[in-house]
């Protein structure tokens, strides 16, 4: 595929359209994704909503560019208010400045004090009156033809976008908002923003949630048997596997709890299909006993955390970066796992599919930390590379004479057996065992399963993906997951203006590759490491592996609130 510049600053459009349950938020920024990639724009759009099981307000935000976009911007050009029921919720994460616009309904009351206290300009539109005039007419769809004029979109990509979500709902329902859009578009106005020129590079674009890229990561990977109970923000991931898994010949089983649902997919793992469950952190604890079992027993499995704000069930629908330590610490028993983390929606789909080769060749627990701002955003992006080389699928025995499942072999990874397979016999438990699957209480055997089990992972050669690297200079900065974009802007930002910045996003985080982390930092005077928890969990892991230099500092903030380019920026140059 042709590389395609990342946009930075002043190059995108911010927008953001906020509504109570039932308003069509969500379906109105779903709709000006679409149009916009018809358009010829890159985009991505993130989604924020309360804790309600069903119903009750919701926003979206969109940055649409010229370029790929990997985070949102520091500000927003333009807010939709379908209404002010809850908006006070999403205030923080909509910052508005004299420059933006609000459209709003007059029927809706006045814009609240906490978007007022903005200063920015307001332009009435009767949404919901012009929308009676259509027989089925809805609201939102008049504010996405107001937005339409206001944001100098073309109404006939607006008219394809709606044509192409709303196929499902019927032609009654299609015309009825063509007809909205209509009237929300005749309200005309000058445009009150610079439109951004959408590219016109003719490349291949995919139009991607985070939980659907990891979906098809799993099923490039080899997955064909997942078992998962829902849990927002990781159930579009089930949603997405089910129809897809039985087109290979897969199956989805829904548990009746996470305990229910690791041990099922150990269970087929061992059969031999390898297999894989999702979840967020409520429930990554509760599966902890049975990762120890498969580490033990070293059956592979994978599983994706979505992460969500916490402690116990915190901010369930929002994002934050805080479960890094249970992934890493959250085993009991010295039990050595793999820990890894996209570093943008598309890369959810080649970091899934290495997790779950990398679980199924070192027969071990793969962990992938998604969170809910890459699993439930989308994006219009150019179509990923393919995955480069994969490890070996599973190491499968052929046994002849006495079998010895657990074999200390040179690379530490012994062949596993099926069941019926002739002399593939051994226990298979959750104990400590001999070479043969004995269970064993010996000191020397339960050394000895320990180095094997450790040595299996230290010693296998990732090669270069555990990170993206990129720039150089004296000053660096270190982030993982779901960070990566905001830091990534940040850091041409600081390039632009004359500074040379070095990037690492770390997408292997446990076995952390120590050399190559220092060989990447060598030279430098100034490390911040920046991450969306509270704790700076990040920080702490690699000053306890000594892989920082003096003086590292932590930009550590927990969510909801992302990390914004901007913030990283003043933070670096307020600090020099």
């Amino acid at each position: 595929m042709p590389e395609v510049p990342t946009a930075v600053a002043n190059d995108s459009i911010s927008l953001s359209v906020t509504g109570s349950g039932g308003s069509g938020a969500v379906t109105t920024g779903l709709i000006l994704l679409e149009a916009a990639a018809r358009a010829g724009y890159f985009g991505m759009l993130s989604r924020s909503a309360g804790p309600q099981i069903r119903g009750g307000e919701s926003a979206v935000m969109l940055r649409l560019g010229a370029a790929p976009l990997q985070c949102m911007d520091d500000r927003f050009d333009f807010l939709v208010g379908l209404d002010w029921l809850n908006v006070n919720r999403f205030v923080d994460e909509i910052p508005l400045d004299r420059a933006s616009v609000i459209l709003a309904d007059p029927a809706a009351g006045p814009v609240p004090a906490e978007l007022a206290a903005s200063a920015a300009r307001v332009r009435e539109v009767p949404f919901k009156a012009l929308a009676s005039s259509v027989p089925g007419g809805r609201p939102n769809m008049v504010a996405l033809g107001a937005l339409a004029v206001a944001g100098g979109f073309p109404r006939e990509a607006l008219e394809a976008g709606i044509s192409a979500v709303l196929a499902g709902k019927g032609d009654a329902v299609r015309e009825a908002s063509l007809q909205c859009l209509a009237l929300g578009y005749a309200q005309g106005g000058a445009c009150l923003a610079c439109a951004v020129t959408p590219s016109q590079q003719p490349v291949a674009r995919w139009n991607i949630s985070g939980n659907e890229a990891c979906g098809l990561g799993a099923l490039r990977g080899g997955v064909r048997f997942v078992a998962a109970y829902p849990i927002t923000p990781a159930s579009e991931i089930l949603e997405w596997l089910a129809p897809h898994l039985e087109r290979v010949g897969g199956s989805l089983l829904q548990a009746e709890d996470e305990l229910a649902s690791i041990n099922m997919i150990i269970g087929a793992s061992f059969g031999g299909v390898p297999a894989l469950t999702a979840t967020s952190g409520p429930g990554l604890s509760l599966m902890t006993e049975g990762l120890g079992l498969a580490v033990a027993s070293e059956t592979p499995v994978t599983v994706i955390d979505v992460m969500r704000g916490g402690p116990s069930t915190g901010i369930p629908t929002k994002s934050e970066q805080s479960d890094l330590n249970i992934a890493l610490y959250g085993l009991h028993g010295d039990a050595p796992h793999l820990v890894l983390a996209p570093l943008d929606i598309a890369d959810c789909v080649s970091t899934t599919q290495w997790a779950v080769q990398l679980a199924e060749h070192l027969q071990t627990v793969a962990v992938v930390l998604s969170d809910q701002s890459l699993g439930q955003s989308r994006t219009i992006s150019p179509r990923p590379a393919d995955q480069p080389q994969a490890p070996a699928g599973r190491v499968l025995a052929a046994p002849e004479g006495a079998y010895h499942r657990y074999a200390l072999t040179d690379d530490a990874v012994s062949p596993m057996s099926l069941p019926g397979m002739p002399q593939g016999m051994y226990t298979a438990d959750g104990l400590e065992h001999n070479p043969h699957g004995t269970p064993s209480s010996r000191a020397a055997d339960h050394a000895a399963q320990l180095e094997k089990r450790r040595r299996k992972i230290a010693a296998y050669a990732f090669g270069d993906r555990w990170a993206d690297l990129s720039g150089d200079g004296e000053t660096a900065l270190l982030t993982w997951g779901s960070s990566s974009g905001a830091v990534r802007e940040a850091a041409q930002r600081l390039e632009r203006d004359g500074h040379r910045v070095r990037m690492i996003a770390l997408r292997l985080l446990m076995p952390l590759p120590c050399d190559s982390l220092r060989a990447a930092l060598s030279g430098c005077t100034r490390v911040w490491v920046i991450e969306q928890n509270h704790g700076a969990q990040l920080f702490h892991y690699l000053k306890s592996l000594d892989v920082l230099p003096p003086g590292a500092l932590s930009m550590a903030r927990p969510g909801p609130l992302p990390p914004r380019p901007g913030d990283i920026v003043a933070a670096l140059t307020e600090e020099a």
